[in-house]
């Protein structure tokens, strides 16, 4: 089930909450994933902290979607 972002999302530090792709959060019943757009490996390991595809998001840009 894709969801919005938790209001304290996993893993804070990651790329991957501030990437202009944006990234989904899908949620199971214990964790919460974060799938990349871009990404062959749709799910990468967390916390993201160097990514060659990452473009940040600008600061006026909507939040992830919902």
């Amino acid at each position: 089930m894709t969801t919005p972002p938790p209001e304290s999302p996993p893993f804070p530090d990651s790329l991957c909450h501030r990437c202009a792709a944006p990234p989904r959060y899908v949620q199971s019943r214990t964790t919460t994933f974060i799938l990349c757009p871009l990404l062959p490996q749709k799910y990468p390991p967390q916390p993201v902290r160097g990514c060659a595809l990452f473009k940040p998001r600008a600061p006026d840009a909507p939040p992830p979607p919902r």
